[in-house]
C-alpha cells in the first residue's frame, strides 16, 4: 500500500485525519474516532519510506535536523493534505489532515448571523479558537471566502503551511506559506503593512511577539483574523494577556478592549445521526465587555455572554442546550462538553 493508496482511503472514506504509526496499521480518523485501515501492521521502515514520499530532498535535510517538518501536499485530484511529520522514541510518525477541495461557505457549516456582521468591518480583531482539530481551519477558511465575494480587498493569508487554495475573486488573496514565503509569522506580519492589506489572516497566534504584532495591526485599521488553541471567550483573553510580562499587561488590555471585535470558540460534537456539528461561544466586544477587559475582570465574561443573546452572543453551555433541544444531539453528548451540565437539566424542568 502506497501513500497515495492510504490518502485516497482517507478520503474515500470521509476521514478528517491519517495517522502513521510503527506497530499499528496506518489509521484514520473519522467523526472523532480512530478507526484503523484494513491493512497490515507498518515496520520503522515502512512508516518511514510511505513518510519521506511525499518530500524532497531538502525537506528530509531540514525534518532530519529539526526532528519536526509541516508541509501541504497535494493529490492529483486536488485534494490538500497538511503534514506533520515527527520522531518518537527514535522512529519517523506522521500525522496528515485531509483538506476539502471545495472551500465552504459560511452558510455550509451554519454560521450565526452575527459573524456576517462581524466581517463587514474594516477593522478590529476576530479570534477564532478551540482545540486542535474542531474546525477553526475550516471556518477561517469560510471567513476568507465570504469577503472574497463581497467586497474588493487585499487579503494576505500568513500559514503553515497553506491548507485551503483560494482564487481571487473580487477581492486580491496573497497566500504566503511559513518556511518558503516567510521566516516566521512576526516577521511575516511586520512585513505585511508594506503590502497594503485590508485584511489579514493569522493560522496561529503562537508566541508573544506574533501575538502583539496581531493586535498591533488590528489597531492600525485592518481586520484581523486569527486562532488560537483556547476553549472559550474568557480564556483566549487570559491566554493574551498573561502571555506578555506584567509591566506590559495592563497595556495589552487596553489595546484588546478597543481592537478585540468578537471571539468564536467552537468545539466539533457528535450528532445523534452521525457526523459531527459545531458548537460555539460567541463574544462580540460591546462596551460591557470592553470594561470588563479593561479593569481586568475576565471572570465576568461569561455573565455577559450569556445575558446578551439579543446582541448575537451565546455561551458554549446555551449552544449545547440548543443542539440538543433541536434533536442534534444526545442529552449524554451535550453534558459531556458542558461546564455546567446542571444547566441542562435546569432547562429539561422547565
Amino acid at each position: 500500500m502506497t501513500i497515495y493508496d492510504i490518502f485516497q482511503s482517507a478520503i474515500a472514506a470521509k476521514a478528517s485525519d491519517v495517522h502513521l504509526v510503527v506497530g499499528m496499521p496506518p489509521m484514520l480518523r473519522i467523526d472523532g474516532e480512530l478507526i484503523d485501515l484494513d491493512a497490515k501492521t507498518l515496520t520503522a521502515k515502512e512508516v518511514e519510506s510511505l513518510s519521506f514520499d511525499l518530500i524532497s530532498a531538502d525537506e528530509k535535510r531540514r525534518f532530519i535536523e529539526s526532528k519536526e517538518l509541516d508541509f501541504g501536499y497535494e493529490t492529483e485530484d486536488r485534494t490538500r493534505f497538511r503534514v506533520n511529520l515527527f520522531y518518537e522514541r527514535g522512529n519517523v510518525g506522521m500525522v496528515a489532515r485531509v483538506i476539502s477541495n471545495c472551500i465552504p461557505t459560511l452558510e455550509d457549516i451554519s454560521t450565526p448571523e452575527i459573524i456576517f456582521e462581524l466581517l463587514n468591518l474594516n477593522q478590529g480583531l476576530i479570534l477564532v479558537t478551540g482545540p486542535t482539530g474542531c474546525g477553526k481551519s475550516t471556518t477561517l477558511a469560510a471567513m476568507i471566502n465570504y469577503i472574497n465575494n463581497k467586497r474588493r480587498a487585499n487579503i494576505i493569508t500568513l500559514e503553515d503551511p497553506i491548507e485551503y487554495s483560494f482564487k481571487s475573486g473580487k477581492s486580491v488573496i496573497v497566500q504566503r506559506q511559513l518556511g518558503s514565503d516567510m521566516t516566521s509569522f512576526s516577521e511575516g506580519l511586520k512585513h505585511a503593512l508594506r503590502q497594503d492589506p485590508n485584511v489579514i489572516m493569522v493560522g496561529e497566534m503562537r508566541d508573544l511577539e506574533t501575538i502583539a504584532t496581531t493586535i498591533t495591526l488590528a489597531e492600525t485599521g485592518h481586520l484581523v483574523l486569527a486562532t488560537l488553541h483556547t476553549y472559550s471567550a474568557s480564556q483566549t483573553v487570559d491566554r493574551i494577556i498573561d502571555i506578555f510580562p506584567p509591566h506590559q499587561q495592563n497595556q495589552v488590555r487596553m489595546q484588546l478592549s478597543t481592537t478585540l471585535a468578537g471571539i468564536i470558540s467552537q468545539r466539533l460534537i457528535p450528532k445523534q445521526s452521525g457526523g459531527r456539528v459545531a458548537a460555539r461561544e460567541i463574544m462580540i466586544n460591546i462596551p460591557a465587555v470592553s470594561n470588563l477587559i479593561r479593569e481586568n475582570k475576565i471572570a465576568q465574561l461569561r455573565t455577559v455572554i450569556e445575558t446578551n443573546f439579543k446582541k448575537g452572543m451565546v455561551s458554549m453551555d446555551q449552544d449545547l442546550k440548543r443542539l440538543f433541544s433541536e434533536g442534534v444531539i444526545t442529552k449524554e453528548v451535550a453534558q459531556s462538553y458542558m461546564e455546567n451540565p446542571e444547566f441542562l437539566e435546569k432547562f429539561r424542568l422547565m
